[in-house]
């Protein structure tokens, strides 16, 4: 049985252990479980910052999306974007992470969301085909950052 719903409490074990996959895969980031499990549960428990989407099969996590709410003044409107997308590896190949990414889509849409912005690591290149399957689209703006700790 596969079903996705909001995160709770329990799946954060799960949750940190999915994003160390994902920050090894990353060139920006690295895993740190106790920064992953701080910042899962501050966005557990202040709905107003943003959702975990969670993927399970057969009640297990499989998958996770991080829905983070935004404004946007180019927009006129809340905006989402759509950080920590994976699906387990022995979960991938069979639609569950388009499956997942388009249930958030239609999430955003319902609660009147007028764009989801996503950053992917530039050398993933199953990532960004994933990505334009789904219709995103490449941007002209750049990300920079600077760490303030």
């Amino acid at each position: 049985m596969i079903a996705i719903d909001f995160a709770t409490e329990d799946d954060l074990p799960q949750l940190a252990d999915l994003l160390a996959e994902l920050f090894t895969l990353e060139s920006d980031f690295q895993p740190d479980r106790d920064r992953q499990l701080r910042a899962l549960r501050l966005i557990l428990g202040e709905p107003a910052l943003g959702r975990l989407f969670v993927l399970r099969v057969d009640d297990k996590v499989a998958g996770i999306a991080n829905a983070l709410l935004t404004v946007s003044t180019a927009e006129g409107g809340r905006v989402l974007l759509l950080e920590d997308v994976i699906v387990r590896s022995e979960h991938r190949g069979g639609g569950l992470g388009r499956r997942l990414v388009e249930h958030v889509l239609a999430w955003a849409q319902e609660q009147g969301m007028t764009r989801v912005t996503l950053l992917a690591d530039r050398d993933n290149h199953a990532a960004l085909d994933f990505y334009r399957r789904l219709g995103f689209e490449h941007s002209n703006m750049r990300v920079l950052r600077k760490p303030l700790a």
